[in-house]
């Protein structure tokens, strides 16, 4: 095992019965850096999940957190590891600071209740039933139960799920202040955004593969400027020129047909002066018309194998 890497995973496989789950998945996660695990409905990312946190032996290829196999060498590694699983499994009866108590009984090395509350922001909630909590405040309790021993590796699956979004970013900001003080995550997320946010690295799993990855700079790297606009009424799909030497690719929306031009390795500037000329020959309004790099949700959608429709293969 590299010396930098906390977390290790090679070619691991894991199968149901006849059906691969996992095919060949290797990456790693390097000390202190928060590295997101993302993927399609039925990507493999939970079993891949779940078998890193030591819930489930590989069936084959290896993994390592801190050096050990998490399932086999469980004793070892749990009391280093921080766990916030998809759905929580809290006691409706119990105050929010009656179910930290009951879990630093439980954890050696436990911080003061206090301080693990006001690091999630729940320090006002100390005596309200969980029951009466919302969904977004069990999540957050969840996250205090994860880190209420300081742990040097944590495992987040979906965190702010339930979160509204000022929710959400409050609980960004402890995740980075968590990385901060030192904690290597492996952070699954269906929320784009709070990837591109906080990952310093990630991956996109689908069909039991990983696809693409590295930083996000990386990611979005290759995949181009992008320009679009609603198509005028008066223009036919067909007549759409090619801008930048690429095809329109188009997509419906609530507001109409939409076209868009991926300039991978293309200047946009001379693109954009291209596609304004043959607006203005033609007396056209190019409404909503925009320029802007690709997104992680860009890449997703291609990795997922839903791009945009392509003109020239709706004219088919």
């Amino acid at each position: 095992m590299n010396a930098d890497n906390v977390i290790e995973v090679a070619g691991l496989h894991q199968r149901y019965g006849e059906f691969e789950a996992v095919r060949d998945v290797s990456f790693e996660v390097r000390e202190g850096e928060l590295f997101a695990l993302l993927g399609t409905n039925g990507a493999g990312k939970t079993t891949t999940m779940e078998t890193v946190e030591g819930f489930r032996p590989a069936h084959s290829g290896t993994v390592r957190v801190l050096g050990r196999d998490p399932h086999r060498e469980r004793r070892a590694v749990r009391p280093h590891v921080g766990i916030m699983l998809q759905e929580g499994g809290l006691f409706p009866d119990l105050t929010v600071a009656e179910t930290v108590d009951l879990w630093r009984d439980i954890v050696p090395g436990s911080r003061p209740r206090d301080e693990v509350l006001e690091q999630v922001d729940l320090a006002d909630k100390a005596g309200v039933r969980t029951r009466q909590l919302s969904g977004g405040q069990k999540r957050r309790l969840d996250l205090a139960l994860a880190v209420v021993a300081r742990p040097r590796v944590l495992f987040l699956d979906e965190p702010t799920t339930g979160m509204d979004p000022e929710a959400r970013r409050t609980t960004w900001r402890t995740v980075r202040g968590l990385v901060a003080d030192g904690a290597t995550v492996l952070l699954t997320t269906h929320y784009l955004e709070e990837a591109e946010q906080l990952a310093d690295r990630l991956a996109i799993m689908h069909r039991g593969e990983i696809r693409v990855a590295g930083t996000v700079a990386e990611v979005l790297a290759g995949h181009g400027d992008r320009i679009d606009f609603r198509i005028p009424p008066q223009v036919a799909v067909a007549d759409l020129p090619r801008v930048g030497g690429a095809a329109p690719r188009v997509s419906a929306t609530s507001a109409g047909p939409v076209a868009t031009y991926v300039l991978t390795g293309r200047s946009v500037q001379a693109a954009l002066r291209e596609l304004l000329d043959w607006a203005d020959a033609g007396r056209l309004e190019l409404a909503g018309l925009r320029v802007r790099s690709a997104s992680l949700e860009d890449v997703f959608l291609q990795v997922a194998g839903h791009p945009a429709v392509e003109t020239e293969e709706a004219n088919r």
